[in-house]
C-alpha cells in the first residue's frame, strides 16, 4: 500500500495543500487523492512510533504504516475542508483508533499486568478515601507490602495497560453507534477545533480531571496527546529520563481513569 502511494507520478508537487483539497473536492481525482495521502503519510509514522508499545507484541511498524495508509485514504473521502478542524487532527485520531482496535482484538495485555493494574487502582482508591488526597508512590508501595523499586517496575509495566484502557474509553461508541472520537483537549476552550466531536458533559469531566492533576502530569499529558510526542521526545524537553516520563504518564492516566469512572457512575 505504501509503495503504491509512493509510485504516483508527482504532478502536483508545487500545489499547496489547500489547492489539492479544493481540486479533490471538485473532481474526486484518484491521482490527487494519492498525492494528499503521500503528504500526510508522516502522520501515520508519527502515531505509529508514539504508540509502538501498544502493538509491539503483535505487529511491526511497517504493518501499522500500511494499515494507516488505508485509514488516510478513507479519511480523505470523509473529511470536510469547511470544518473548523485540521486534517492532521481529524486523521490522527482515526489512526490511533485503528491501533487501539487492533490491540483490543489481540487482547495482548497479560493477565498478570491487568491484575497488578487493578491492585494498584484499588490501593490508590482506598488510600485516597482514607487520607483525602492521592497517595505517594511510597505510600502505595507500603500499602501493597511491596519494595518501592518493585512497585515502580510493576507500575511501569502496567502503564501500557493504563494507556490502552484510557484510549479505549475515549474511543467508545455512542448510543447510535458513532465513535465519540474524544481526545485530550486543550486547557483553553478557545483552542478546541474538534468541539463538535466532544460530548459536552464528557469534555467537561475530562477537562476537570486534567486540571486536578499536578503541573508536571498536565504537561506530560498535553505533550503526549495534543502534541503527539513520544516519551523519549518528552523526556528530552523536560530534561528527565524516559522511565521518569513513563512513571509520570502512567500515574496521570491512572488518576484520570479513576476520576472519569467516578464521575460517570
Amino acid at each position: 500500500m505504501v509503495s503504491e502511494v509512493k509510485t504516483v507520478k508527482n504532478d502536483y508537487q508545487n500545489w499547496t495543500d489547500e489547492k489539492l483539497w479544493e481540486a479533490y473536492a471538485a473532481t474526486g481525482s484518484m491521482k490527487i487523492k494519492q498525492e494528499l495521502a503521500l503528504r500526510y503519510l508522516y502522520i501515520v509514522r508519527n502515531v505509529a512510533i508514539q504508540m509502538r508499545n501498544v502493538y509491539v507484541g503483535f505487529a511491526q511498524l511497517d504493518d501499522i504504516v500500511n494499515e494507516g495508509v488505508i485509514v488516510i485514504m478513507n479519511a480523505i473521502d470523509k473529511f470536510d475542508i469547511h470544518m473548523n478542524v485540521k486534517f492532521e487532527t481529524f486523521v490522527s485520531k482515526r489512526i490511533r483508533g485503528m491501533i487501539i482496535d487492533m490491540a483490543r482484538k489481540q487482547d495482548w495485555v497479560p493477565r498478570t499486568v491487568k491484575k497488578n493494574a487493578k491492585d494498584i487502582d484499588e490501593a490508590v482508591m482506598k488510600l485516597y478515601g482514607r487520607n483525602g488526597r492521592m497517595p505517594t508512590a511510597e505510600e502505595t508501595a507500603e500499602y501493597l507490602n511491596m519494595p518501592l523499586d518493585k512497585y515502580e517496575k510493576t507500575l511501569s509495566k502496567a502503564s501500557l495497560f493504563y494507556i490502552l484502557s484510557l484510549d479505549m474509553l475515549m474511543e467508545e461508541k455512542t448510543e447510535n453507534g458513532n465513535p465519540k472520537n474524544v481526545q485530550i483537549p486543550s486547557m483553553n476552550a478557545g483552542e478546541q477545533p474538534e468541539e463538535s466531536y466532544l460530548g459536552n458533559e464528557f469534555k467537561e469531566i475530562l477537562m476537570d480531571g486534567i486540571k486536578s492533576l499536578k503541573e508536571n502530569e498536565q504537561t506530560v499529558i498535553s505533550l503526549y496527546y495534543m502534541e503527539e510526542l513520544s516519551a523519549r521526545e518528552i523526556a528530552r524537553i523536560l530534561e528527565v529520563s524516559e522511565p521518569r516520563i513513563s512513571q509520570i504518564h502512567s500515574g496521570a492516566i491512572r488518576k484520570l481513569r479513576m476520576y472519569i469512572n467516578e464521575k460517570l457512575k
